[in-house]
This record gives structure tokens, sequence and C-alpha cells, in this order.
């Protein structure tokens, strides 16, 4: 594979934190889409239980945990982002009900049935959307949420280049009907969709990236991956400025229905 096409995964752990670790958010988003996603969702109080999977350093996960009164569970595999998270919540006075916890998307650290909602923002493609949307059932509440962004096709056709792109990078990305259709087969009942704009891209995500940059080359100065996560970065901005109509990022609420 040249480093062209060299995939975000393809990197040193210990990089890619230092890289993302400087960003609020590790994809796209924001505060104003994570409320918004959380607006079609009811019943959840003080006592509901609520996992965020994927939470890297929980840029999204405060925002949730001041509009909800419940107790927040982040998990990444990451324990620089964890500590991160951590520092965050205790930074908020959110630490007695906000607590971040290393840990993989495939073991879950939960209990059947335990969960009101699930949430998770850009991560599920670490474990797949299909499979995560299938191995996280079980840990919902039957009438409990799901709550996902996404990657998504806008259109059935694209340009090569943007299609071979997603391909090297990730495979299951497919149409919004496909994906709603996946998860009413995994056994949820769809109750909202919604294209994040674009503004969650250059402003929340692009626009920090500058500078997670700068800080990255500085640091790993003569590094050679370090130059090359910095492209792959720079490369990806590109693309999207390039191609954003044929792709983007969907959110996906659904609850858990008896089958």
């Amino acid at each position: 594979m040249s480093n062209e096409n060299k995939t975000i995964h393809e990197f040193e752990l210990n990089l890619i934190c230092d890289f993302f670790s400087t960003m609020e958010r590790q994809g796209p988003g924001s505060p104003e889409v994570t409320l918004k996603a959380l607006s079609f969702i009811d019943n959840l109080t003080e006592k509901s239980l609520i996992a965020d999977i994927g939470c890297g350093t929980g840029g999204q996960t405060m925002v949730l945990a001041g509009h909800v009164s419940g107790q927040i569970t982040g998990l990444d595999f990451l324990p620089g982002f964890i500590n991160i998270f951590n520092r965050n919540a205790k930074q908020l006075g959110l630490q007695d009900r906000v607590k971040g916890v290393v840990g993989s998307m495939d073991n879950l650290p939960f209990q059947n049935e335990e969960l009101d909602l699930i949430w998770s923002e850009g991560a599920i493609y670490n474990i797949g959307f299909e499979r995560g949307l299938n191995e996280w059932r079980k840990y919902l509440k039957t009438g409990g949420y799901i709550a996902i962004s996404e990657s998504s096709w806008f259109t059935d056709e694209r340009p090569a280049e943007i299609n071979d792109f997603w391909m090297d990078a990730y495979t299951e990305i497919d149409t919004i009907p496909n994906q709603v259709a996946k998860i009413h087969k995994a056994g949820y009942l769809p109750v909202a969709t919604f294209i994040l704009p674009s503004t969650c891209w250059t402003e929340h995500y692009f626009a920090p990236a500058v500078t997670a940059r700068e800080i990255l080359l500085n640091k790993y100065a003569g590094n050679q991956t370090a130059e090359e996560l910095v492209g792959l970065s720079c490369r990806e901005e590109m693309l999207y400025s390039k191609y954003k109509k044929y792709y983007g990022y969907t959110f996906f609420i659904a609850k858990k229905i008896e089958l």
C-alpha cells in the first residue's frame, strides 16, 4: 500500500493519540449536532445509565452531561484520551457521574440490558457499522436508545478518486437508506436520521486540525511517520472540500425493540 493510500489505522497509536488529543473532537461533529440528536431521545432520568463508546477525549460526552442527569461512562481504547476525558470531567465538576474507562468496543464492560442509551459519534466504524449495531444491542434495555454518527454516501455513484479513498479507508460506508435498513434489521426502530452540516467538518474538525498538525510536526521533527499522518489529514481535508456533495456524516437515532 502506498503512503498516499495509508489509513489512520496503520499509524502508531502514540502518534494518533498525540495528534488528536489536542483537538476537542476527534471527528466531525458539534455541540449543536450532539444536542439535536439528544432531542429525539426521551425517558432519560438521573437513574439512567449511558455509555459513550469510542468517546475520545470526551468533547461530545461533556455536552451530553450538561443536558442529561444520568450516569455516563465513556469508553476508549487509548489511555491518553481517557486521561484527558477524566481530567475534563473533573474540571467541569462532573466526575461524580461522568467517568472514562479504557476498554475495547468488542468487549464492553456492561451487563446485558443495563444501558438506557448507547452513544457513539464517528467511532462505530472501528468495529463496523453492522457488527456494532448487532453486538451492542444486548447491552440496551428494551426501549433504550442508540445514537450514532457514521459516514454515508449521499449518491449511488461517485467519482473514482473519492470512491477509492473510502474503499481503502472503510469499505462499509453505505447510502443512508441502506444504513437505515441495517438498523431495522438489527432489531431497532429507526427514530430519526439527519445529515451533519458541513461546518461539523470545516469548523469543528479541519480547522482545529491545522494547529494539531503544527504541534505534531514540531514534536516529531524529522519523523517520517508523523509527516505521513499530517499528509493524510491534509488529503482528507482536500477530498472533503472537493467531494462533499457525495458523502458526509449522518446521525442515526433508534430504539431497541423486542424481536
